[in-house]
């Protein structure tokens, strides 16, 4: 499969705009995929964060396997990285989140009282790649749709600062992807979750590495989901063609991979992730 590159130019002038304005917020929320939390943390946004507080939520965690996301959120524990896992999509209230931050910030404000500094609101801002669901987060924060939301990457175009009650000021940005990708599988993760305009990639190719992945992290799955009989040593490459043609989609294979890759997408396969924190440990 070739290397998976994107990167439009808004992005390059948000990670410019993101660069400049870090000095004017007490913490960074950083928002990751959870059923891909390496790949959907863009090395970037890192150098952006420098050694500003900061908070990194797992979203999508409905989409992920639950287990899973429990051992990455110990993995950044570990660390020392503040973590949250949550469905933004579906969030009824942020007050967990907002403890965790005031918990957070507690120091810095103390200080600043101490100093005879009058109180004000904490100032935020959020990064993270296109569609990992900074917008969804964002109006889930304020309470209203104040950020334009969409099942596509690059929604978020401009910067601006909301109001979030008097507790806090959050500073949205659109999602920053990175020039390259070190790692291959880093792009093919990205592209499964849909942080990738599809319109860029060989959806035939993409879904034979969904297929190798969940055949080796969750053997039986696809057979059970699809009601597929099977060997269990066929290449990843006959496994889609004898997908196709349980679909009834003759030699359509781009379709069928496309159906598949969505069915991934959308939770219809479970809860599955296709990362694991003991590979970054090996």
């Amino acid at each position: 499969m070739p290397t998976i590159q994107w990167y439009p130019g808004h992005m390059a002038k948000a990670k410019r705009e993101a660069q400049e304005k870090i000095k004017l917020v007490d913490l960074v929320i950083e928002l990751a995929d959870a059923r891909i939390p390496e790949s959907s943390r863009n090395p970037i946004i890192q150098e952006i964060i420098g050694q500003k507080p900061s908070l990194l939520i797992l979203n999508k965690a409905d989409l992920a396997d639950p287990t899973v996301t429990r051992d990455w959120e110990a993995y950044y524990q570990r660390q020392g990285q503040q973590v949250v896992s949550l469905d933004a999509q579906h969030l009824r209230s942020t007050k967990a989140i907002n403890r965790v931050i005031q918990e957070q910030m507690q120091d810095f404000f103390a200080k600043r009282k101490a100093k005879g500094i009058k109180p004000r609101a904490i100032r935020l801002m959020i990064l993270g790649i296109p569609n990992v669901g900074k917008s969804t987060l964002i109006n889930r924060f304020v309470g209203k749709n104040q950020a334009q939301t969409g099942n596509k990457p690059g929604v978020t175009k401009a910067q601006r600062w909301l109001k979030i009650g008097k507790e806090f000021e959050l500073l949205d940005t659109p999602g920053i992807l990175w020039p390259k990708f070190e790692d291959p599988m880093t792009g093919h993760h990205l592209a499964l979750t849909g942080a990738i305009k599809d319109q860029l990639l060989p959806m035939q190719e993409l879904a034979l590495v969904l297929i190798e992945q969940l055949r080796q992290h969750y053997p039986g799955l696809l057979e059970n989901h699809y009601q597929l009989e099977v060997p269990e040593d066929l290449s990843s490459s006959d496994y889609l063609i004898q997908f196709t043609q349980a679909m009834n989609l003759g030699e359509d294979f781009n379709q069928a991979g496309e159906g598949l890759i969505q069915d991934f997408r959308s939770g219809k396969l479970g809860a599955l992730s296709l990362e694991f924190p003991q590979d970054e440990v090996d």
